[in-house]
């Protein structure tokens, strides 16, 4: 029975690599993370995406955060949507959220600077559910950071992960 049990415990960690994945050594490769570019009509955007990519570069471990405009790969990404969702509403007044979920939606390229190869290109996307607070702009400014944060989980694991 106990050699069962282990046999299921280490298949489910079968899949699990410990370590930077695609064979690559931590820290070795350099990424330069620019300014992104804000398309969508929301203001502050591109601050709080960049900030949040630059800081899930570092916690990941897998690239060295370049911060001198010499980096072996160069992402540039470009806010392209920003949207608002009412996803609860006020019972005594159906127009009015309660609950909202915020989508943001970038597309992100990173480029090897020496040979100008294309070495990653997605679209990518972060979200969360808010509760309105007092007021609409309080509650974004306080919701934005969360999406943000989001949004550069996933734009790192297409780096990191990705097919080049």
């Amino acid at each position: 029975m106990c050699c069962f049990l282990a046999a299921i415990l280490l298949a489910g960690c079968a899949g699990y690599q410990l370590g930077p994945t695609q064979g690559r050594q931590a820290g070795v490769t350099s990424i330069q993370i620019n300014p992104f570019i804000n398309h969508t009509l929301e203001p502050r955007l591109s601050d709080a995406v960049t900030r949040a990519l630059r800081q899930r570069v570092q916690e990941d471990g897998t690239f060295h955060l370049d911060t001198h405009n010499t980096g072996d790969i160069v992402v540039t990404g470009t806010l392209v949507d920003y949207e608002r969702i009412g996803v609860s509403f006020d019972p005594d007044d159906v127009v009015t959220p309660r609950d909202f979920q915020i989508i943001l939606r970038a597309k992100i390229t990173a480029i090897e600077r020496g040979s100008g190869r294309l070495v990653y290109e997605g679209n990518v996307f972060g979200r969360s559910t808010a509760r309105l607070l007092t007021d609409l702009p309080n509650t974004e400014r306080q919701t934005i950071p969360l999406v943000a944060e989001d949004l550069a989980r996933r734009a790192v694991a297409g780096l990191v992960d990705g097919s080049w």
